[in-house]
């Protein structure tokens, strides 16, 4: 059980702490604000506490299927707002950039939902066991492993990001950003599938053999490229539609302004 809620609560940690250390190196590095963090992390851990704690209430909604749908949602709004982020950070004109007030609303968004999102799934993970004391030492043991691993990868990303050459840092860091945004949408899909929202299909692959998605492997692969072993046709779709359209928009963007030009 020890191991099990380590990997539990690194999962949940792992996508929120890596979305932090790459938006904060950005933000750092080209002085689009410096308390959107705090915000940030207070809106979440109120909001996670409260949409823990209104589970129940939400799981009835929609037919029974309320949680997975306004977390699909949550995760596609965290894609949008990450998908937004790459397109402005991509283009050249870095002092407008820096008094950008769009730039810190939308890590506010992306940093907050995906706290009261992962956060809220430790909250319920952790209250299942208060009845049993024995258990929930253990349980807690394990948690703080896990955060703390989970937090620790963040803070690695932060530094090699701050620390890499300034010329290299938006195109390492829209990359890493591109990644988490794409996992996003392919973990929106998979939930609106369980919702039966989307049709459910036989998976494309199993590659569970080779990278269970239980290890810690999985687990770190899951938080930075969406790792699924056994993806549908659907979710493939959602994940490489992730990929592309960030990517799409930027070269757009690039292009209208060297025609202005």
């Amino acid at each position: 059980m020890l191991l099990t809620s380590v990997i539990i609560v690194l999962r949940e940690v792992l996508e929120a702490s890596l979305i932090i250390g790459v938006l904060l190196a950005l933000s750092n590095r080209l002085q689009s604000g410096r308390h959107w963090p705090k915000w940030s992390i207070g809106i979440g851990l109120v909001g996670a506490a409260v949409y823990a704690a209104s589970t129940a209430t939400v799981s009835d909604w929609l037919d029974g299927v309320g949680q997975e749908v306004i977390n699909a949602f949550m995760q596609i709004m965290i894609f949008c707002c990450l998908a937004l982020i790459t397109l402005i950070f991509s283009k050249s004109d870095k002092q407008s950039l820096a008094n950008s007030r769009l730039i810190v609303v939308l890590m506010i968004v992306s940093v907050s939902l995906s706290i009261i999102r992962e956060g809220s799934e430790i909250l319920i993970y952790l209250s299942s066991f208060i009845s049993d004391r024995d258990m929930l030492q253990s349980i807690l043991l394990g948690g703080l492993v896990g955060a703390g691993i989970g937090t620790s990868v963040g803070a690695l990303i932060y530094y090699i990001l701050l620390n890499i050459n300034r010329t290299w840092l938006p195109y390492a860091s829209i990359s890493v950003v591109i990644l988490i945004g794409a996992g996003m949408a392919g973990q929106a899909s998979l939930l609106l599938i369980q919702a039966d929202w989307l049709p459910s299909q036989a998976p494309l692959w199993d590659s569970s053999g080779l990278i269970a998605e239980d290890s810690i492997i999985g687990q770190l692969l899951y938080a930075l490229i969406g790792y699924e072993a056994t993806p549908t046709p659907i979710q493939a779709t959602a994940y490489f539609g992730g990929l592309l359209l960030p990517l799409a928009l930027i070269l757009i963007t690039r292009q209208a302004t060297s025609t202005d030009a």
